[in-house]
Formats: structure tokens, C-alpha cells, sequence
């Protein structure tokens, strides 16, 4: 099963498992409220922003070089 972080919470959240509020967001307009919510919720000006993408499981991910 390939579920990203923001899915999993979802899925806890729905069987009432506690879990630290985050914000799945696609573009900067999304993040730039994801942050003024985290702000106003939290009351701190600092913030986290995670990159994921589904690369089969940690360190199974490779890097191509580039050969001319």
C-alpha cells in the first residue's frame, strides 16, 4: 500500500488516533494558508515543509547520472 503521510493522518484521525495537524498543499497559494494557519493555530512563526513522493520505501530511491 502506498499512502503518503498527509493520507495516513487521515486515515488515524478517522479511528479517533491523535495526530500532529498538517496541510497537503499543491501549489504555493495552498502552502503560503497551510502557513497562515499553522501561525495563528500554534501561535509560532515557524513552520515545516515536507516534499514526498511514493519511491518505493526508503533507500530504494537512485539517482541516474547524467552522461554526456
Amino acid at each position: 500500500m502506498n499512502l503518503h503521510e498527509y493520507q495516513a493522518k487521515e486515515l488515524l484521525k478517522k479511528y479517533n488516533v491523535p495526530v500532529q495537524e498538517g496541510y497537503a498543499c499543491s501549489s504555493v497559494q495552498e502552502a503560503e494558508e497551510a502557513y497562515r494557519k499553522i501561525k495563528t493555530d500554534s501561535g509560532s512563526k515557524f513552520a515545516v515543509v515536507k516534499a514526498q513522493i511514493h519511491a518505493g520505501g526508503r533507500g530504494k530511491g537512485t539517482v541516474k547520472e547524467n552522461r554526456h
